[in-house]
């Protein structure tokens, strides 16, 4: 018998990292959810490791990445070995000094994200349904039904206008919306583990150990001699579920290092095969698939967990947007448009990572034996390709310029163009990013100081205060660097800090036609 009927504004299935920041990200727009998870809590488990440094940038505007920073290990040096010896140390502490507040690597595991996440909606008077499973759902042009079943086996009914689906590689909304997941599983065998080890190294560097036909990335996690292994056990790549012990897993890393090594403790243990899918699409009239749920891919580089807190940041604006009678609902197709394409972006460049650490042709493993250690070392001493690389691995590189929401007329005489990130710089010594934590869009105007541009902020006001905010900054040198232009100039930043369109223009025209593409007129 179904015992009550619920009535809120959107359904969050699952509690993930990708769930709770959908959570998080609508608790800023003060919008109304849902959100349960059949797990008992939290995950204890560590499971992804690394938060990169878009990720923190976006937690930094609800305050959480100073927590986020205190509670995990940085990570700014590599040392590269090949059968026991050292064959290249790479330095990487100053590489993205001037792209972002965050310019290192957060050694921080998925249960810490979770937690940090699941406090921040408690501290907001908001809570998970734990133990708690989607039985069914159904959706018409008004709305959402989702029919949800409880340990006990007490259903519910929740009616919302939005369905997103966070729950997962194996999502039952996905497979409720009947959306295939295609693509393909690696045949080789992985394996990761959670240790306490002693091992002579240096504090806070990656230990990437290569070998004939196999690795280990051996990684430093907070805490007192506790690291991550990550590797691969080309032994049994053909079995379909093959037993592996531990035993073989700490041979195989022995046999790899050839370095005295002494595993005391396994605090979590897994092997696993790697798989690279994407569904087909992301949305399916009013219900929206992120995280694993929509995508996964081989874990080089770090990229799953943060992936999905990146959906969840361009999806919740959008959504807040359409509920608040901001925006029409075609704003809401963009989500797919846009994470879609960065989706399967990533599968190709994780996949491409992938086979130069783990392909067993002759051509990888001569690559690997002979041109990584000298290419890595040459690459980390010049500044140009730190300013290349940083970007590419912590997803401040990621843009959206192919979109229909990046208007290109106005930004062909500027090096930063429509659909980028809103480049990071310090105005009067502070993170320009301080000023744009409103949850709204914001224009900002460059100014030479001989404008003080109240008549435009007085209009923008009358017109669009619930939607924008206004800010003047100075031409600072480095704004005149990083955007390549040295006159007055404004810049219309989405909600996610993403450049909508650049202009010289000092009236609100091109701004009004921006926003009527998808703005609804009161």
């Amino acid at each position: 018998m179904m015992e009550t009927v619920t009535k809120t504004s959107v359904i969050i299935v699952g509690a993930g990292p990708t769930g709770l920041s959908v959570a998080v990200q609508l608790i800023r727009y003060g919008i109304d959810f849902v959100i349960f998870d059949k797990k008992e809590g939290v995950t204890e488990l560590s499971k992804a490791l690394v938060v990169h440094a878009r990720t923190l940038e976006i937690y930094d505007q609800v305050s959480l990445a100073q927590k986020a920073v205190q509670g995990g290990e940085i990570v700014q040096k590599v040392v590269l070995m090949h059968s026991g010896k050292i064959s290249a140390r790479l330095d990487f502490s100053g590489f993205g000094g001037r792209l972002s507040p965050f310019p290192f690597l957060l050694v921080f595991e998925q249960s810490k994200n979770e937690r940090l996440l699941y406090e921040h909606l408690q501290r907001n008077g908001k809570d998970v349904q734990w133990q708690t499973e989607l039985e069914s759902l159904t959706q018409d042009a008004d709305g959402v039904k989702a029919v949800l079943k409880a340990a006990n086996g007490e259903t519910q009914m929740i009616e919302a206008r939005y369905l997103v689906g966070c729950d997962g590689a194996s999502s039952q909304t996905r497979h409720l919306l009947g959306l295939p997941f295609e693509g393909s599983t690696h045949p080789r065998l992985f394996y990761v583990a959670d240790v306490e080890m002693e091992f002579q190294a240096d504090e806070a560097t990656f230990y990437p150990v290569l070998g004939y036909d196999s690795f280990v990335l051996i990684v430093p996690i907070q805490g007192e001699k506790r690291w991550r292994l990550i590797g691969n056990m080309p032994e049994y790549n053909d079995q379909v579920s093959p037993e592996v012990t531990f035993d073989q897993v700490e041979n195989k890393v022995k046999q790899l290092v050839q370095q005295p090594i002494e595993i005391t403790y396994v605090r979590w243990f897994s092997t696993y095969k790697v798989h690279t899918r994407h569904a087909e699409t992301f949305s399916i009239g009013r219900c929206f698939l992120a995280g694993d749920a929509a995508h996964i891919h081989t874990p080089a580089g770090g990229q799953g967990m943060n992936t999905g807190i990146q959906d969840a940041y361009n999806l919740a604006w959008k959504i807040a947007f359409v509920l608040r009678g901001y925006a029409e609902d075609s704003l809401l197709d963009t989500y797919n448009e846009e994470r879609l394409a960065n989706a399967k972006r990533l599968l190709q460049t994780t996949d491409q990572f992938f086979d130069v650490a783990a392909g067993d042709q002759w051509y990888l493993r001569f690559f690997r034996d002979n041109i990584l250690p000298s290419l890595a070392s040459f690459v980390t001493q010049f500044s140009a390709a730190k300013e290349f690389l940083f970007p590419m691995v912590s997803q401040i590189g990621l843009n959206y310029r192919d979109s229909s929401l990046s208007k290109h007329q106005g930004d062909h005489d500027f090096e930063v163009k429509a659909g980028d990130r809103m480049p990071y710089f310090l105005v009067d010594g502070a993170n320009v990013y301080d000023k744009l934590c409103a949850p709204k869009f914001h224009l900002l105007i460059f100014s030479d100081g001989e404008h003080g541009y109240q008549d435009l902020k007085s209009e923008l006001e009358k017109e669009y205060g619930d939607l924008i905010d206004f800010q003047v900054i100075a031409l600072y040198p480095r704004v005149v660097e990083i955007f390549g232009k040295n006159q007055p100039f404004k810049v219309l930043l989405r909600p996610d800090n993403y450049i909508g369109f650049i202009s010289t223009e000092v009236s609100l025209e091109d701004l009004k036609a921006y926003l009527n593409t998808f703005v609804k007129h009161s």
